[in-house]
């Protein structure tokens, strides 16, 4: 079954205000997505945020000395109350003991249920405080301050939370939407290369799955956006939410179309998990993982080598690995499958995979094992 009819319509049914920020079309709990220059300093301006005695903001001991004294600054300037918990930095502390660690930070300060929550960081931060968002006397609101390429084209919107399982990456969580979202693009001028180009694999997976004209955009802009020019990262921030944003509006909680953001991330999925999280960054995962879901859609007979070919060159100038690793010496094909089987698409232990069902289009299969063996036997060293 096809999943994407006219998807370079999309932005046609994406809500936006007079200044042209996106949103998410929710009903009563839809919200703005701004791509800005400069947006921490001005954050306390926005009229999204409710009134309240206080506000949390959670991040992580790497990014807190980088940006936290500019939005702690504007938060001050509207709430009397601002309190601040640092995490542990990395996917290896996406779990409960950390979720833990925002609970505690939230009784010892007397928070009640008009306290804002603000996640300054990347896609850990902005699960976890999500996740302590929709538990915390039943829901407190929250916004996110994506400051990674991958939080603020993927992670940030769309109101996935969640923290990690050793036997399954992100199987425990909730779908609670933020306030808001603030994409300052001036935060990534601090992020190390390899997670720039991490967040790039999230980029990459609109073109195939939704827009060919976007990929054909990324082939010719991709020196661009690894030198971090700001318009380029503009465009492919920008461009990354319409999408994100309009499948979203159409299936919030993943009951159908969502499932095509996973595009990649079955296969990348395992192989965090595999890895040890944290030893291969997300991104990472989903970028050979987009590479093997594709092969496996050539094997399928739905795309052809030189469809494949093309991703395989983007994905390469990327900076993204090309091969994936061995997580088990005397059977790994099956170690994959063990992993996959616990993959949220799964039903009744079969794995569907989102799979591309021609360029520009996606859709949720299932494949035999026996050939998915033969697509990690081809990717492994």
């Amino acid at each position: 079954m096809r999943e994407t009819e006219n998807p370079t319509e999309m932005t046609t049914h994406l809500l936006e205000d007079r200044e042209g920020n996106l949103a998410i079309d929710l009903g009563d709990r839809s919200y703005q997505i701004h791509v800005v220059s400069s947006g921490l300093t001005t954050l306390h301006q926005h009229s999204a945020l409710p009134d309240a005695p206080s506000a949390m903001v959670v991040t992580n001991t790497k990014v807190w000395p980088l940006h936290g004294s500019a939005l702690l600054q504007s938060l001050q300037q509207r709430y009397p109350l601002v309190h601040v918990v640092q995490l542990p930095d990395g996917e290896e502390h996406k779990n409960w003991q950390t979720l833990n660690l925002i609970f505690d930070a939230l009784l010892q300060n007397g928070c009640d249920r008009k306290t804002v929550l603000f996640a300054l960081g990347g896609g850990v931060v902005g699960d976890m405080t999500g996740f302590a968002a929709a538990c915390y006397m039943r829901g407190v609101p929250f916004v996110q301050v994506p400051t990674t390429l991958l939080a603020q084209v993927d992670s940030s919107v769309g109101g996935k939370t969640a923290i990690n399982h050793p036997l399954g990456k992100n199987m425990i969580g909730a779908f609670y939407q933020p306030l808001l979202v603030v994409c300052d693009l001036s935060t990534l001028d601090t992020l190390p290369q390899r997670e720039l180009s991490a967040g790039l694999a999230e980029v990459i997976k609109y073109g195939p799955i939704a827009d060919m004209a976007f990929m054909e955009w990324l082939e010719t802009s991709m020196d661009a956006l690894l030198a971090r020019n700001k318009d380029a990262l503009a465009h492919a921030v920008r461009r990354s939410c319409e999408i994100k944003a309009w499948v979203v509006g159409q299936d919030e909680r993943e009951a159908g179309l969502r499932a095509i953001l996973n595009f990649g991330h079955t296969f990348g999925h395992a192989i965090e998990a595999g890895m040890g999280y944290g030893t291969w960054l997300h991104g990472e995962g989903v970028g050979v993982g987009m590479l093997m879901a594709a092969e496996l859609s050539l094997r399928l007979g739905l795309v052809d080598a030189g469809f494949v070919d093309r991703l395989r060159t983007l994905v390469r100038r990327a900076g993204l690995p090309l091969r994936a690793p061995v997580l088990d010496a005397e059977d790994n094909a099956g170690r994959y499958l063990a992993l996959m089987r616990v993959d949220k698409k799964a039903e009744a232990g079969e794995i569907r995979f989102v799979v591309i069902d021609g360029p520009g289009r996606a859709a949720v299969r299932a494949a035999p094992d026996a050939l998915v063996r033969e697509v990690i036997d081809a990717f492994c060293d």
